[in-house]
């Protein structure tokens, strides 16, 4: 069975461009250029994952995804324009698992979509709330490793492991987001502000900060490299 997938664009050229390449690699494709339709569509029928534009007719993105994820469960992946950063934060806030920032690469987009919908395969919707409790409560494990956001405090093996605020940070971010590849532009964005000007090499160098403290000390592979696109944890290593 294909996966289904909405797209939601009101350019023209690029809805085009974008479902000929989801279809290439396999994806059924259902679009919209307006959000008033965007929503009864995605009320209405089953998708996958929705691709939601921000700036759209009829209603703007922001509120389709708000009134979406009120009645059902479905990875939405935001696109934006590269300016628009409060239009990000509202985004990831009301439940967005990610954002691409236009113009973009047809590789990242395809990639992030893979991650998005592996990550929702991995977690179907319901069923994380039992499974997940610790979670809930502040801490997130993978391995051995144990994250207690309310202490902020980092173990493995019952071994604690001194990390700055900013290495915290990076972990628990990575970690919330298991099996979904976040950009350099993300970390930095979630761990330095999104006021951060410097550049996303930054992430580069707490991401090997992290990597002398566990992955070396305890001899695992924690965090990987996707290249041209970010970092992830896969929950599959668990």
């Amino acid at each position: 069975m294909k996966t289904n997938i909405l797209l939601v664009e009101d350019e023209e050229k690029l809805a085009r461009f974008v479902e000929l390449e989801l279809v290439h690699e396999g994806y059924r494709v259902d679009k919209s250029d307006n959000g008033r339709e965007a929503l009864e569509k995605a009320l209405e029928e089953d998708y996958d994952l929705v691709l939601l534009d921000i700036m759209l007719p009829g209603l703007n993105g922001l509120e389709v995804l708000r009134r979406l994820l009120k009645e059902k469960e479905v990875p939405v992946i935001l696109l934006t324009a590269r300016d628009a950063v409060m239009d990000k934060v509202s985004g990831l806030d009301a439940g967005a698992v990610d954002y691409i920032t236009k113009p973009f690469a047809i590789e990242e987009l395809l990639a992030r979509i893979r991650a998005a919908l592996k990550h929702y395969a991995a977690h179907p919707a319901g069923g994380e709330k039992e499974s997940n409790a610790k979670e809930e409560e502040g801490i997130l494990t993978w391995k051995e490793l144990t994250l207690d956001d309310r202490r902020h405090q980092v173990r493995y093996a019952g071994h604690e492991i001194a990390l700055t605020n900013r290495e915290f940070l990076m972990l628990k971010t990575l970690l919330e987001n298991r099996d979904i590849v976040l950009s350099r532009d993300t970390l930095l964005n979630r761990v330095c502000g999104y006021d951060y000007a410097g550049e996303t090499n930054v992430v580069d160098v707490y991401i090997r900060y992290l990597r002398s403290k566990i992955d070396d000390v305890y001899d695992v592979k924690m965090i990987h490299t996707v290249r041209g696109v970010g970092y992830v944890i896969k929950a599959g290593d668990e």
